[in-house]
């Protein structure tokens, strides 16, 4: 490898919110040194610290590691930090500021991945709007996120200033994804650590301003970004999502356990159970339980927690994420089960 092929590579980064001008051209990259297997770049953030900077770090990784045999080690440093200014506040005091403005911090978790949470977390964070709550939603899932795509705010590059984040609004939410920053079909090959960094940026330095209600699209399973989640943001509790079926309940068993521990212990405010029964649009009175009948309601009942709602197979909640316009903007019986679902919510956190 040559200098030259690493600026090379490095030219496929892209700042987003310095309108999609790569970090070459930018002038951002301070130095590339190359000494046997291990590349080391050395990015200039400016005098005040980029609120894209953990992205930055991340892709650079990923457009080095794309183009280069395996076992290339990768250094990204960064070559300046933010002066210290007395008189202005600091990115702590900024978030603290934030963070106080919203009244509850709601995870939504599920045991496994395959589940509809992203569904459900969106569409209940619309019902919630509907129902007169000021809310927002951190799509926390860095390497399948997609709150942009059920959204319909694919292409929309949020704006940043100084230390901050303006989340997109529409629908009466305010959004915020790593989606927003990476380029359709990019991969973010990150490991843990840097995982947890971004999704903290995407939460703790956004202007999210007053809320009723900040929900966290969590990742499936329990892992590192659970764990950092709850131990670095004022997470209040979780609520957990599943379908019917027996098999789930031994995932429904670790995200409860995880929640519950004494070293995280958080509240759950309850189960909803997904894709509980089939409901044609033809009929739609008729319920056909595919996945068995009521698992979610014994699952609630078996782990003493409520059980919050059950959302119904319905073709259209399929149809309207893909189109980007959440199903909760209805009136049909989807719609009708996330508004009694975020009703439920509602009373829970009271």
């Amino acid at each position: 490898m040559t200098k030259e092929q690493i600026y090379d590579m490095l030219r496929e980064v892209l700042h987003p919110g310095k309108g999609d001008r790569n970090i070459v051209e930018l002038g951002m990259v301070n130095a590339v040194t190359v000494t046997g297997n291990k590349v080391t770049v050395e990015i200039d953030f400016g005098e005040h610290r980029d609120p894209l900077a953990e992205y930055i770090t991340g892709s650079v990784r990923a457009a080095i590691y794309r183009h280069t045999a395996a076992g290339v080690e990768i250094e990204v440093k960064a070559a300046s930090k933010p002066k210290e200014e007395p008189k202005k506040k600091s990115v702590k005091d900024l978030t603290m500021d934030e963070l106080n403005n919203v009244r509850h911090i709601i995870g939504i978790a599920s045991g496994k991945g395959g589940v509809g949470k992203s569904t459900v977390a969106v569409n209940l964070a619309v019902a919630l709007s509907r129902l007169g709550c000021k809310v927002g939603l951190a799509d926390a899932d860095v390497y399948g996120p997609s709150v942009p795509i059920m959204t319909g705010t694919e292409g929309e590059v949020p704006e940043a200033e100084e230390d901050l984040i303006f989340p997109i609004e529409k629908y009466g939410v305010k959004w915020m994804s790593i989606g927003y920053f990476a380029s359709p079909g990019q991969a973010l090959i990150w490991r843990g650590p840097m995982a947890c960094n971004a999704l903290k940026q995407m939460i703790l330095q956004v202007r999210w301003g007053v809320l009723d209600f900040l929900l966290i699209d969590m990742p499936p399973g329990t892992g590192d970004i659970h764990i950092s989640l709850v131990n670095d943001i004022p997470m209040e509790g979780a609520v957990m999502v599943t379908t019917p079926q027996d098999v789930a309940l031994a995932d429904v068993e670790k995200g409860v356990d995880m929640f519950r521990n004494e070293k995280i212990k958080r509240k759950i405010f309850g189960l909803v159970e997904n894709m509980a029964w089939f409901t044609p649009a033809e009929l739609p009175e008729n319920k056909y339980y595919i996945f068995g009948k009521d698992g979610g309601k014994k699952m609630a009942e078996h782990f003493g927690i409520d059980l919050l709602g059950q959302i119904p197979i319905v073709q259209g909640i399929r149809e309207s994420g893909d189109a980007g316009e959440p199903a909760a903007l209805g009136s049909g019986p989807d719609a009708l089960a996330f508004l009694d679902l975020a009703r439920k919510l509602i009373d829970s956190a009271q």
